[in-house]
């Protein structure tokens, strides 16, 4: 393999699929284990292989990337498209969602009174928390993009900064939206605009804290030198994913939080 005559690289052989595959299974009978036996021990076990995995995977694409020089050009224009197809079935997993949302909102059945939001639930104010939230969002997608042309430009302190104020912003997000959920009048089996509300809101705040993480991981790889202004797809992976997150909760905003209510 030292004299391959090609740009690609043809990957080492490596534990972590399988390991990863049988993590996932783990947690997928752990959470059928918690829904019929109250019993979540299962779970948990699988949800730490399953994030112990990960971080050693990561750690191998990275060093692979980083300082072994194994992601040329083409091997780059490969993980790209990874990573748009990656967010194109994220788009079609939310679009689940909205269209169950708009299904049940726009001819609500005679079992919820035939209106919408049914009786007894008191819905948010859109313009308190899911306002400030929205506000949230919008101003990390401007620092995420500070940050990304920092370092187009060889600008690492504004890199820095941007990158660290939207992994605060992404945080205080968090922080908002679980104050939300205590504070909420109804829960996940309050009817189907409870299971709407919380499915598609909940997932989005997931995606908050994963992206977050993303975001927190690039941070410290800047940290390390690990990027530069023309080999940096890693960060630009991230800032996509931020991008999606950011353009889904306007999306619920304006149809759950605004329309809906």
């Amino acid at each position: 393999m030292s004299n391959k005559n090609h740009p690609f690289h043809l990957v080492d052989v490596s534990p972590w699929p399988i390991l990863g595959a049988l993590g996932a299974m783990t947690t997928m009978m752990g959470i059928i284990k918690w829904f019929h036996q109250y019993n979540n021990n299962l779970m948990m076990i699988g949800l730490l292989i399953t994030s112990l995995i990960m971080f050693q995977w990561w750690r191998d694409i990275t060093r692979e990337g980083t300082f072994q020089g194994h992601h040329t050009y083409m091997v780059t224009i490969g993980l790209r498209w990874g990573m748009i197809l990656f967010i194109t079935s994220e788009v079609f997993f939310f679009l689940s969602f909205f269209w169950g949302f708009f299904h049940s909102s726009l001819s609500p059945t005679i079992e919820i009174g035939m209106i919408w939001p049914p009786k007894s639930i008191e819905t948010f104010n859109p313009i308190q928390i899911p306002l400030l939230n929205t506000l949230i969002l919008l101003t990390s997608g401007l620092t995420v993009t500070w940050a990304h042309h920092g370092l187009m430009e060889n600008n690492y302190n504004q890199s820095i900064q941007g990158l660290m104020l939207t992994v605060i912003l992404g945080v205080y997000f968090t922080i908002l939206q679980a104050y939300e959920y205590l504070e909420a009048s109804f829960t996940i089996s309050d009817s189907v605009y409870g299971s709407s509300f919380f499915m598609a809101t909940g997932f989005h705040g997931l995606h908050v804290i994963i992206g977050t993480t993303f975001l927190l991981i690039c941070l410290i790889r800047l940290y390390k030198n690990h990027f530069s202004a023309y080999h940096h797809f890693g960060f630009e992976a991230a800032a996509w994913y931020w991008h999606f997150v950011d353009v889904v909760w306007l999306f619920l905003y304006i149809s759950i939080y605004w329309w809906g209510k």
